[in-house]
């Protein structure tokens, strides 16, 4: 057998294992994990259009400024029973896990816009805590331009703990700056929650206030209530 003919079979053989490589990658890795984020991004769609049938609904059934307080934001508000920790308010919960500043500004008008709270309070950020800023003056606006009527509350962000979310607390604390300086700017209510959540001992939440290092459990909620609350019994004359 020449050494050319030797060269080919060896080279054929080369791209042949390659190819092999490469189907087995792709049907065992790159196909599951492909169709495992399309499921997702289904789920997340249904979950979001079944959210905003739900603030339609609410949004018909209360007139102008019949609801106290509206919670506008992310997990965090989406997770927290207002009614529970709230009982003394009309509250609506217009938070959506996993939505970013951009993502609350694109659903302004059926989240607030139409629903003509009375007070807004507003956690949002901590999922692009790094671009944050790119719009959260545009929500500030978009209040002042369509609810000129509304009280606004703004919150920092919170403290976090652990590998996915405790690197983030010197960036909270640098953005925190920036939402009370907002907050000043438009006449708007400041409530601190990363000072009381925030264990400089150890820099990061203190233990038993979150699950995961950034979501709150029932024990952290009330922390978080302890600081909101006296601000709305405040704005509302309850």
């Amino acid at each position: 057998m020449s050494k050319k003919k030797k060269l080919f079979i060896v080279i054929t053989a080369v791209l042949i294992l390659c190819i092999i490589a490469f189907l087995v990658v792709l049907f065992v890795k790159i196909i599951p994990e492909y169709r495992e984020r399309e499921d997702h991004k289904q789920a997340v769609k249904q979950y979001r259009d079944a959210k905003f049938a739900v603030y339609e609904r609410e949004n018909e059934e209360f007139d102008d400024y019949e609801v106290d307080v509206a919670f506008l934001g992310d997990s965090l508000t989406d997770m927290c029973d207002v009614n529970k920790y709230y009982p003394e308010f009309v509250t609506s919960n217009r938070g959506i896990g996993g939505d970013t500043t951009f993502d609350v500004e694109n659903r302004l008008e059926l989240s607030v816009y139409d629903l003509k709270p009375k007070v807004i309070v507003m956690l949002i950020g901590a999922n692009n805590i790094e671009s944050m800023f790119d719009n959260y003056e545009n929500l500030l606006k978009g209040f002042k331009q369509n609810l000129p009527q509304t009280k606004i509350v703004l919150c920092s962000l919170s403290a976090m703990g652990g590998e996915l979310w405790g690197s983030r607390n010197q960036i909270a604390c640098y953005n925190n700056v920036r939402i009370k300086k907002y907050a000043a700017e438009y006449g708007y209510e400041f409530v601190d929650l990363f000072t009381p959540l925030f264990n400089e001992k150890t820099g990061e939440v203190y233990d038993g206030l979150t699950i995961d290092g950034g979501h709150f459990t029932h024990e952290g909620y009330l922390l978080v209530v302890e600081q909101i609350k006296p601000v709305l019994k405040r704005l509302l004359n309850v």
